[in-house]
């Protein structure tokens, strides 16, 4: 299953916001921001922009997270989200040797389904395994005619080799990532990904990442969550139907931590 870490945050994000916000609705310099920013104040000021819809004041907080234990599929869905910074395990520079896996739950649910998964990322291994040592050999031997030294060339044509043989590994590869989003890209991000309509993978994420931001800036995001938690369901016919239950869920998950 997914696991994601809060690695760093921008110190005091709440006040960095009011800050912000302050210096967009009053007359004071730089250097006196601060001055009379009680927690009661960082609070209304957090709350003002919620209700007035002023986001961009948000945007300089950011937060970091660690993320393991997801696959190549969920990379290919979270780096949609564009306003965003991701450095993400290297296929090139890594070498997928017994590559770890993500088994959805409704193939781990069914024995018979298990089982022909399973086997088919053996059969990915094997294959991955098989064109890396032929092109390793292939590489090896062309670098040694350039009059590369014996480790030199092996380093090279190794890394070369699983340039090309990655292209055999599955979605359901596992991969981990260091992500870094702003307050107001998060809010977006948790709206698209919280959504019970979201895959299974990357909606385990979000919640986790909900979980750990509303932790050290609760005032921010205690409307954060799917769009159905503080408005209206924008699903139209394919709404889940569960808006009850859902705000239920999102309310107890910020009260409980």
């Amino acid at each position: 299953m997914p696991k994601v870490t809060l690695l760093a945050y921008t110190p005091e994000p709440e006040k960095t916001i009011a800050c912000a916000a302050k210096l967009c609705y009053s007359p004071s310099t730089i250097a006196d921001l601060k001055d009379g920013l009680t927690d009661e104040k960082v609070e209304s000021f957090v709350n003002m922009l919620s209700g007035l819809g002023h986001e961009s004041p948000i945007e300089h907080a950011s937060f970091t997270f660690g993320i393991e234990g997801v696959s190549r599929s969920l990379l290919a869905q979270i780096t949609r989200h564009r306003i965003a910074s991701f450095s993400v395990k290297s296929q090139r520079y890594v070498k997928e040797g017994n590559f770890e896996f993500v088994t959805p739950p409704e193939v781990e649910a069914e024995p018979d389904v298990l089982e022909i998964y399973n086997e088919s990322m053996k059969a990915a291994q094997e294959a991955y395994d098989k064109i890396a040592e032929v092109l390793t050999e292939k590489h090896k031997k062309a670098f040694l005619a350039e009059g590369k030294d014996e480790k030199t060339a092996a380093r090279m044509a190794s890394k070369k080799a699983i340039e090309d043989a990655r292209f055999v590994l599955p979605n359901a590869c596992e991969t981990k990532m260091v992500v870094t989003m702003n307050a107001r890209s998060l809010m977006n991000f948790f709206h698209h990904r919280c959504c019970n309509r979201a895959q299974w993978e990357i909606r385990e994420v979000a919640n986790q990442m909900l979980k750990l931001v509303c932790g050290v800036a609760p005032n921010l995001f205690k409307k954060a969550g799917p769009s159905c938690v503080c408005g209206a369901c924008p699903e139209g016919n394919m709404s889940c139907g569960k808006m009850v239950e859902v705000r239920k869920y999102y309310e107890e998950m910020k009260l409980n931590g």
